[in-house]
């Protein structure tokens, strides 16, 4: 018997507080990563793992805004859900408050400042997907792993620790903020306690699935980027290398009218009317183009 479809969930809640005083009045995930919202590469992450029933959760105040901005995703082929995180209260605490949204699926729980760009990003997740029980949670090698969650490996490659923000890190690969999660996702952050600092953590979520032998390590490598876009020097450094990248390539990046025509989700006429929707300027003019192209290379 075939299992229900995945379903997504995308934490943009939080206050923002580090990117203050650009925060004070909207969400970080609205403002613009060089030419479109945050949100909009999350989003598109998930779909690049095929998921297509997607929740958004953010802050009483920020719900309607993200509604006004993302709609009910149809537009995309997608079907959108908004939820409310009255306070934040930790990562996993998405998990809860997702619970009536998921009705006992699996998920994958992405963070909504973050962003992943590499070869064959869609085949990482689509691996992680199909594996319908426990946790897959993909690690990254960075400069300064004591700013993060990180991971510990043992000698043949086999994981061994998850510490929060360690002292002394034991490895340089941090957790990043994308998570693949089994149906019994739900039951086990029920499970949680409140750390020191009064959260549920998602470090302690994903030390659970360690112990009962059910956590996998994805390794993000060369060819790939993970930027996590919560401070004023990493949202710069976002949008000069989604900057650099789409003006080299002349293909954007995290467009999610792209993502759903390559996915199936939307025909070329369906792509057009998105541009329509965008009148002239040269977001929708990408959208023209890509279909005239397409067109002229007798691409369906």
């Amino acid at each position: 018997m075939s299992l229900p479809p995945r379903r997504g969930v995308v934490l943009a809640g939080g206050l923002g507080t580090r990117l203050y005083p650009a925060t004070l009045a909207v969400s970080k995930q609205l403002l613009p990563v060089y030419d479109k919202p945050m949100i909009y590469y999350p989003l598109t992450t998930l779909m690049l793992g095929g998921l297509r029933e997607i929740l958004v959760i953010s802050t009483p105040a920020d719900v309607p805004r993200f509604q006004q901005l993302l709609g009910s995703g149809e537009q995309w082929g997608l079907r959108l859900t908004y939820a409310v995180q009255p306070e934040p209260r930790g990562i996993a605490q998405a998990l809860l408050l997702a619970e009536r949204f998921l009705e006992g699926r699996a998920c994958t729980l992405i963070l909504g400042d973050n962003l992943f760009y590499g070869y064959d990003l869609a085949g990482r997740l689509h691996t992680a997907h199909a594996r319908r029980e426990g946790a897959t949670i993909f690690a990254y090698r960075v400069s300064e792993p004591g700013r993060y969650g990180v991971v510990g490996f043992g000698a043949a490659g086999q994981v061994t620790s998850l510490e929060e923000k360690p002292a002394r890190p034991v490895s340089d690969y941090a957790v990043t903020g994308l998570y693949a999660y089994g149906p019994e996702v739900v039951d086990m952050a029920r499970e949680l306690r409140p750390s020191a600092r009064g959260e549920l953590e998602i470090t302690d979520l994903n030390r659970c699935y360690l112990e009962r032998g059910q956590l996998t390590v994805e390794r993000l490598g060369r060819g790939f980027a993970w930027l996590d876009a919560g401070t004023h020097d990493s949202l710069l450094e976002a949008a000069s290398f989604v900057q650099t990248l789409e003006r080299r390539q002349g293909l954007k990046l995290a467009c999610p009218e792209e993502v759903a025509w390559q996915q199936g989700w939307l025909d070329r006429e369906g792509v057009l009317a998105c541009a329509r929707r965008l009148g002239p300027g040269p977001y929708a003019e990408y959208l023209r183009r890509i279909v005239q192209g397409a067109d002229r290379d007798g691409q369906p």
